[in-house]
């Protein structure tokens, strides 16, 4: 395969996959939901958590980031942790396993009404499941961003979201425009200065 046929290939793909997501009306509802959930937490002075793996941990700190930085333009910062900086990763994976990375830290830290945002590809990431365990035991409610079918998380989260497509790179390519666009709702219902 030539290097242009590559390139054609993976547009057209993720196109398609983007078009799928975007022309599915329960998906849409979910994402929706999904603003208003976090713009609701906000209001109230709640804060907004995110986990995942690998690259699904890259865009859980490039949603709270997002959050507690800027977006468009400054406003005051959100209340948003990515869970898993290095130091609690380590201890909390030596003393009690990986599974309990982000169960550890959520038992900590989360409150009843806070939001738990996960992110799976698979949605069968073992230490993601967990600390959805600990937000429903702890009132925090749950969103999970996944795909190929959803996995063990669909039936564990408030909200599921689930891409309709098989490979990694397509799923993570949709989570990350879930993202940036619940960032602009809530900056756009808080902060609507922003977008004067």
């Amino acid at each position: 395969m030539h290097l242009e046929d590559v390139w054609t290939s993976s547009l057209d793909d993720a196109m398609a996959v983007l078009q799928a997501f975007r022309s599915d009306g329960a998906l849409l509802a979910d994402c929706l939901a999904l603003s208003e959930l976090v713009i609701q937490t906000f209001r109230v002075g709640g804060n907004v958590f995110a986990c995942g793996n690998g690259g699904s941990h890259c865009d859980a700190m490039h949603f709270a980031e997002e959050l507690t930085g800027r977006y468009r333009d400054d406003r005051a910062a959100l209340g948003a942790l990515a869970l898993g900086d290095p130091s609690h990763m380590t201890c909390v994976s030596n003393d009690y396993g990986f599974e309990e990375v982000f169960a550890r830290q959520l038992s900590g830290l989360g409150r009843p009404g806070d939001v738990l945002l996960g992110l799976s590809t698979s949605g069968n990431s073992e230490n993601v499941c967990r600390a959805f365990s600990v937000a429903k035991s702890r009132d925090i409610k749950t969103v999970a961003l996944l795909g190929k079918g959803g996995g063990r998380l669909r039936e564990m989260a408030d909200i599921a979201i689930v891409v309709p497509a098989d490979t990694s790179e397509r799923i993570q390519e949709i989570h990350i425009k879930v993202l940036h666009t619940v960032i602009e709702s809530v900056e756009r219902a808080l902060f609507p200065e922003n977008y004067a």
